[in-house]
């Protein structure tokens, strides 16, 4: 019996995908979310454009790449949940510790839907802002009171936070076909068309000139330490790198799909919509005189400003929030599916886990967005230097998106680099051990990643060393 059948002796009864678009859609749909829509422009705006976008386009080819290989390889092997292959490698003779690899790709996902299912609320709330006119004739002053009006409203989140997650619950514990799939297969589609659209029509209407000059031309004297390190952060946020999605769509995955095209696919895809989420608001930004570095509020509080100015600006406005939901809500799936693909493992309810996980990811969540009104002077890490000024959602969004997240990344770098059986990789990438690409792939997951993840974790943890 070969290594990878070895590996895979389990009970190995989970779904597969139906085809290979549908594996892709679903696993673009992962990756493609907020850190697309709403962080990227901000963190763009915030590093100087140019010479940012270079760096993280160069890390996403570098190093993105390999490791969603080795996710994916790491899932397919296994053909189980997270911890379930983890398991299994270590019954293989790996070490114990590497089970942490599929506790964190549990708890890394629970954890950031408890306050990302808050932020994509938000999104839903302002879908109806635009639909009844809310940002006609707005300036800086009325749209900030009007997004702060939204978060000391702790009814008005809880009403958004809980159809929102709801409605993740029910396509979740429909399966991976009729819930997963079918969802993708519309979504994301209309997701690239509003995008498209939205672009094409801000690049025309706005300052398409020098929101293009912006993006790619780099001034390279803006180059810091930080500005590298905040790309790289970026491009593992932004690929759901070490988030245990792509671990458990990896289990789904059939053995004849290749994981370097489909690897190489995914990071494209998600690269493309953080360029055209540029191309659709950094016109907008400009035209406008407002301000590219705003900061996390470019979306909810500036860019409303603009939608009441421009020629239709609340269709305009409308599809835009709408793009923000479907980009939310594909990558929400991914968030709670691991946890469900565990219980799944042990023959447990599909439908019965996915609202139990999911009520549980909803109660932590009305603590999340209590911290912006009810809760709002809770801070209750102040004694230590990085969290002293943060909210609880503050401190749930540093702690998985700045410590866990890129803690499992290293690990998995780590693992599948030194630990996990070279043929056994081989198999699974479809690269010869003696291959260039194989050699390409070492190289990144055994040294370059875990160097560079690691100076990202101390980076976040105890700031710029530089």
């Amino acid at each position: 019996m070969s290594e990878t059948g070895q590996a895979t002796k389990s009970v190995a009864h989970h779904v597969k995908w139906s085809s290979r678009s549908a594996f892709l859609m679903a696993s673009i749909g992962a990756a493609v979310g907020l850190g697309n829509l709403w962080r990227f422009p901000y963190i763009t705006g915030v590093n100087g454009g140019g010479a940012f976008v270079l760096i993280y386009i160069a890390f996403v080819i570098i190093l993105g790449i390999p490791l969603i290989m080795s996710e994916l390889a790491l899932g397919r092997a296994g053909k189980m949940s997270a911890i379930g292959t983890m398991t299994i490698m270590v019954k293989q003779g790996h070490n114990p510790v590497w089970k942490l690899i599929g506790w964190l790709s549990i708890l890394v996902p629970m954890m950031g839907l408890t306050y990302y299912s808050v932020v994509a609320g938000w999104s839903l709330d302002y879908i109806l802002k635009a639909v009844t006119g809310s940002f006609s004739g707005i300036d800086a002053k009325g749209s900030g009171a009007m997004f702060q009006g939204l978060l000391d409203s702790w009814p008005r989140l809880t009403l958004w936070h809980s159809i929102y997650m709801v409605s993740v619950i029910i396509v979740v514990s429909m399966g991976v076909k009729a819930g997963l799939e079918s969802t993708v297969k519309f979504m994301m589609p209309a997701l690239f068309i509003i995008l498209a659209i939205l672009s094409i029509y801000a690049m025309f209407a706005g300052a398409g000139r020098e929101a293009f000059a912006f993006l790619f031309s780099p001034d390279f004297s803006k180059i810091t330490a930080q500005t590298v390190l905040m790309a790289f952060g970026q491009a593992l946020f932004s690929l759901a790198i070490g988030v245990g999605a792509l671990i458990t769509y990896g289990a789904y995955l059939p053995d004849n799909v290749s994981l370097p095209k489909a690897a190489a696919i995914i990071a494209i895809a998600d690269t493309l919509v953080a360029l055209l989420a540029g191309f659709m608001i950094f016109p907008i930004v400009f035209q406008y005189h407002l301000t590219p570095g705003e900061g996390p509020g470019l979306i909810f509080a500036t860019l409303p400003i603009a939608f009441g100015q421009m020629p239709g600006g609340q269709i305009f406005g409308i599809l835009f929030f709408l793009l923000l939901s479907f980009a939310a809500f594909t990558s929400s799936l991914a968030m709670l599916e691991p946890a469900i693909a565990w219980f799944e493992d042990k023959g447990k309810s599909r439908v019965l886990t996915s609202w139990i996980a999911g009520i549980g990811a909803w109660a932590v969540g009305l603590i999340m967005l209590l911290s912006f009104n009810v809760l709002s002077d809770v801070k209750p890490l102040s004694f230590i230097h990085a969290l002293a000024d943060k909210n609880l959602f503050g401190i749930m969004d540093f702690v998985v998106a700045n410590v866990m997240l890129p803690i499992n990344a290293l690990m998995l770098a780590l693992f599948t680099g030194w630990a996990m059986s070279r043929r056994l990789v081989s198999e699974q990438i479809g690269y010869p051990l003696d291959s260039r690409g194989f050699l390409l792939w070492q190289t990144a997951m055994k040294y370059i990643a875990p160097v560079a993840i690691s100076v990202v974790v101390y980076m976040m943890i105890f700031g710029n060393p530089f």
